[in-house]
C-alpha cells in the first residue's frame, strides 16, 4: 500500500488525523479575546513609550512584528515590539534601559529578561494583566518587513496558516522552537512550511523570487524602508501573487493532514540533506551548500529577504541538528504506525497544556 493510500484523509487513519490536527487548531487559534487583550497591551506600550521625556526616545513610535502582524501566532504567542527611533546614532541598549524603567514605574508589566549585549538587543516583559510576555527592541526593521512579508504570502492559500501554527506548536512540544537553546526560531519554521508548499506535487507555493525578485534587506539599506518603498513593495508583491494564483492551472488538492504527514516524510532526512544542501525558498528548491560562504553550519535555511543569511543561525551544532532531526523521524514513524490512538496522537504533536484543552 502507497504511502498516500495509507495515510489519505480517507483511510481511517487519515480520518483521525484529520480530525485530530481539526481539534489541535480549535485549541491554539486566538480568538477575539487574545485579540483584544494584546491590541491592549499594544496601547499601554504606545502609551508608556509616548509619555517619556527620555531625549534617547525622542519622536519615538511603537511598531509591531513577527507572528502577530504576519497572523501566524497561536493563543500563547508572544508579542514583537520595535521602538523605532528617527536618530541612528542612540545606543540601543540605552534606549531599551530609559523604556525599561518606565515600564517598572508605571506598573503593569514586570521584567522577565534583559539583553543588552545580545546580537539584537531585547528586552522581553510580561503583561501583570494577564501574563502576556513581550519581546521589545530597537530599530527592527528587518523584523518588520520580514512579519509583513509573511503576511502577504499568506495570502496564496490558507492551508499555509494553519500549517504553520501546527508545525510551531509541535516544534514547542518538542522543545526544539527555542533559538536561545540553539534550535529553530519561529520565522525558519515557517520557511520549512514555505519550502514544503513550494517543493510538494502539485507546488501550492512559487519560489519567492518570482513575488519578489530583489533582496529587501540590502536593497533598502538594510531594511529602513520609506512609506513610499514599502508600498511599492507591498504592491509588487500582491500583483505577483495575484498573477501566480490567476495562472495556476495544477492545483494541489491535499488535505491539511496530507500535508501535514508529507512535511514529516520530506524532513525525517533533514540532518542527511542539509549537510551538503541549503533550504531556499527564494529558489524554491536544495541548492548546493559550496555556494554559500557559511558551509561549515549544521543547516543553512536561506532569509529570502536577507539573501545569503541564515535564518537558521542559531543552530551552531551537531548536536541541536541531531535534536530536530530525530524529532521530525519520530513523529513521522509515530503518523505511520498502525492503531494509534486519538489521545496517543494529539499527545504526540502539543504540549501538555494543549493536549489537557483537547483531551478531557
Amino acid at each position: 500500500m502507497s504511502f498516500y493510500n495509507s495515510l489519505s484523509s480517507t483511510s481511517n487513519s487519515g480520518v483521525l488525523l484529520e480530525i485530530s490536527l481539526s481539534e489541535i487548531l480549535l485549541a491554539i487559534k486566538p480568538s477575539e479575546d487574545d485579540v483584544t487583550a494584546r491590541t491592549q497591551i499594544i496601547n499601554e506600550l504606545k502609551a508608556t513609550v509616548g509619555g517619556m521625556r527620555s531625549k534617547n526616545l525622542r519622536d519615538a513610535s511603537v511598531e509591531l512584528f513577527g507572528s502577530f502582524v504576519s497572523n501566524l501566532y497561536t493563543r500563547w504567542g508572544d508579542l514583537d515590539i520595535s521602538v523605532q527611533l528617527p536618530d541612528d546614532q542612540v545606543y540601543l541598549s540605552t534606549a531599551l534601559r530609559d523604556i525599561k524603567g518606565a515600564l517598572q514605574r508605571r506598573g503593569i508589566f514586570h521584567i522577565v529578561d534583559f539583553i543588552p549585549g545580545a546580537r539584537v538587543p531585547i528586552l522581553a516583559v510580561a503583561s501583570n494583566r494577564n501574563n502576556i510576555h513581550c519581546d521589545i527592541s530597537i530599530n527592527n526593521w528587518k523584523g518588520l518587513i520580514n512579519s509583513k512579508f509573511l503576511s502577504w504570502i499568506t495570502q496564496i492559500d490558507g492551508r499555509f496558516r494553519d500549517m504553520v501554527l501546527l508545525i510551531k506548536e509541535w516544534a514547542k512540544s518538542r522543545n526544539i522552537n527555542s533559538p536561545k537553546d540553539g534550535t529553530l526560531n519561529s520565522y525558519s519554521l515557517s520557511l520549512l512550511v514555505i519550502f514544503h508548499f513550494q517543493t510538494c506535487e502539485p507546488a501550492i507555493f512559487p519560489p519567492l523570487k518570482e513575488i519578489y525578485a530583489g533582496n529587501i534587506v540590502k536593497d533598502f539599506r538594510g531594511g529602513r524602508l520609506t512609506v513610499t518603498e514599502e508600498r511599492n513593495i507591498h504592491e509588487t508583491c500582491n500583483s505577483n501573487i495575484e498573477r501566480f494564483r490567476r495562472n495556476l492551472t495544477n492545483v494541489n488538492k491535499s488535505s491539511v493532514s496530507e500535508l501535514f504527514v508529507s512535511f514529516f516524510q520530506k524532513f525525517s532526512t533533514i540532518k542527511t540533506m542539509a549537510s551538503d544542501r541549503v533550504i531556499c525558498t527564494y529558489s524554491g528548491q536544495w541548492e548546493p551548500k559550496r555556494n554559500y560562504f557559511r558551509r561549515s553550519t549544521p543547516i543553512l535555511i536561506e532569509d529570502p529577504i536577507d539573501r545569503p543569511e541564515n535564518a537558521a543561525r542559531a543552530v551552531m551544532y551537531t548536536s541541536h541538528l541531531d535534536k530536530i532531526s530525530e524529532a521530525c523521524e519520530g513523529t513521522y514513524q509515530k503518523l505511520l504506525s498502525v492503531g494509534c490512538d486519538k489521545t496517543s496522537l494529539i499527545s504526540s504533536l502539543v504540549s501538555r497544556e494543549v493536549s489537557s484543552k483537547i483531551l478531557i
